[in-house]
């Protein structure tokens, strides 16, 4: 329960920075005709619905094992972050879509209205602020291990960058005259492009580990090598892994001596989990299957 407290804790700041970002950005997009601010003002937005997301779905994933879900539901923090992703990558296309037509119209003739300093002052005041939320959700979600948090700090970054990019495009459009107010639309092209690759990224580890997906190579080799470790145990083989949440399910066969009694077998193959737990946290789930050698 601590760690959920935890989790909400960092949520909340970062809710309550992206309600008066977008809020802020909103205003200067609108009052400062600037379609690179309105983007920034939409990222903003889903920035604090997967702040909702995430305070929903890591109460579920808190929960206790019962009888329906014998590993408990760690997933749902998973399903999360695989959300998280979706939302992102929705608003990236957006963006990329709006800031294509402006661009396309400019192109054809029309002539854009260059943005004001009101949208300047949002998008440097946005770079601040989502950068510190960043380095913060970052830090907690590695003493965590949350992947939702994780997921939540790479959108806070995303929306840092972006608005470094459309600070770029509105203070071009605004200090080098009328012929450069397309750079305001470049940016949130651009922008948006960035912001479609980390959503990508984020899509493809969370459907990776609702798909079962194992894990990666040098953790299973790292496994291998600690249940090797207990003496009298040795060669550990038939590995199987997953993530479930924040936490892994080790299973894996071991061979021990056939003559061996069975108190002494068990006790061995519990070592091998102890010594796995020891490593990866109590919460880890290891099933050690004993062979005679």
């Amino acid at each position: 329960m601590e760690r959920n407290k935890e989790i909400f804790k960092v949520t909340l700041v970062g809710g309550a920075v992206n309600v008066v970002l977008l809020v802020f950005k909103f205003v200067a997009g609108i009052m400062g005709h600037s379609a690179a601010m309105v983007a920034d003002a939409v990222h903003s937005l889903s920035d604090f619905v997967t702040d909702i997301i995430v305070l929903a779905f890591v109460h579920i994933s808190g929960k206790p094992e019962d009888k329906s879900h014998d590993y408990g539901h760690g997933k749902y923090e998973t399903l999360a972050m695989t959300l998280i992703g979706v939302a992102l990558l929705v608003v990236a296309v957006g963006i990329v879509y709006s800031g294509a037509v402006k661009i396309a119209a400019w192109l054809g003739g029309q002539q854009l209205e260059a943005p004001g300093l009101l949208a300047l002052w949002a998008a440097l005041l946005s770079i601040v602020l989502k950068e510190d939320v960043y380095q913060y959700s970052m830090v907690k979600a590695r003493q965590l291990k949350s992947q939702a948090v994780e997921a939540n700090a790479w959108h806070h970054r995303s929306d840092a960058l972006s608005s470094i990019g459309t600070a770029v495009g509105i203070g071009g459009a605004i200090f080098f005259g009328q012929r450069w107010t397309v750079l305001d639309p470049v940016a949130s092209v651009i922008v948006g492009a960035f912001i479609v690759k980390v959503a990508i990224d984020l899509l493809r580890n969370g459907i990776g580990d609702l798909m079962e997906q194992s894990l990666p190579d040098a953790v299973e080799n790292e496994i291998l090598r600690l249940a090797a470790s207990v003496p009298g145990v040795s060669m550990p083989h038939d590995l199987r892994t997953r993530r479930i949440g924040n936490h892994y399910a080790i299973e894996l066969h071991i061979l021990m001596d056939g003559d061996m009694s069975l108190r002494e077998a068990h006790d061995k193959a519990t070592e091998v989990e102890d010594t796995l737990k020891g490593h990866y946290g109590q919460d880890t789930h290891v099933a050690v299957h004993v062979e005679p050698q």
